[in-house]
């Protein structure tokens, strides 16, 4: 392990390493559609849902023209051409609302609550997300999340992995960007904060994607910790 004695932050990517999108979406989504009588593939519609969130993020860079478009939104259109595409007919505003404010309402990992409590005995801890800030708050209070503070890409108007995402949370924080530790899943989400001087550590979420999992099961790139799970970071970080 290397020289983490200046690591003062840690910031973490929170869909899929903090919290289990999948299992919470399709759950919610199922047995919110009982109450109401609608039924369709949930578990399809949320899979198609996250296929399409990296694309919908590239649009947006492909045309500052147009301005930021925080997540919400994003997430707002991807679900309106889904459910077009599932031929799910009567949802209200109301309905179109409450299932993309799904993702507000997603459950934690079962060790990350824990090891993100113990990890903020030493550390500012933060998301760094491509959340928006609402929703990360949202999320927070509803999974009990510690944070010490919100970072969220809608911030900086830039989602990771642009430059402006990593170097953006140090500078608020007032630290350079090698006293701050990026901690994810994916091994992607590091090689980018590397790459702009952040710390980092991997911890595997090998049932993410369920199923669909076809990468990140394990680290693939030389990070400062790697461990199992966030117990695993405090104790690496002596926590």
């Amino acid at each position: 392990m290397s020289d983490l004695s200046a690591v003062k932050a840690l910031v973490f990517d929170v869909f899929g390493t903090v919290v289990d999108w999948r299992t919470s979406l399709i759950t919610d989504f199922i047995w919110w559609g009982k109450g109401r009588g609608i039924s369709t593939d949930w578990t399809a519609l949320v899979d198609g849902w996250r296929a399409v969130y990296s694309a919908s993020m590239d649009d947006v860079r492909k045309h500052p023209e147009r301005g930021y478009v925080m997540l919400d939104d994003l997430h707002r259109r991807s679900l309106e051409k889904l459910v077009e595409q599932f031929a799910i007919k009567g949802l209200t505003e109301a309905d179109l609302d409450h299932l993309t404010k799904g993702w507000h309402r997603l459950h934690p990992w079962p060790d990350s609550v824990a090891g993100l409590t113990r990890l903020k005995t030493k550390f500012v801890i933060s998301p760094l997300s491509n959340g928006n800030v609402a929703l990360l708050t949202n999320m927070a209070k509803f999974a009990k999340l510690p944070w010490d503070l919100i970072m969220s890409a809608e911030l900086f108007e830039h989602y990771k992995p642009d430059p402006e995402t990593y170097l953006g949370a140090a500078k608020l924080l007032c630290l350079k960007p090698d006293h701050v530790m990026m901690v994810a899943a994916h091994n992607g989400d590091l090689a980018a904060a590397q790459k702009y001087g952040l710390k980092t550590a991997f911890v595997a979420r090998p049932t993410e994607y369920g199923p669909l999992q076809k990468i990140d099961f394990e680290a693939t790139g030389n990070w400062d910790i790697v461990a199992r799970d966030f117990g695993g970071v405090a104790d690496q970080l002596g926590c």
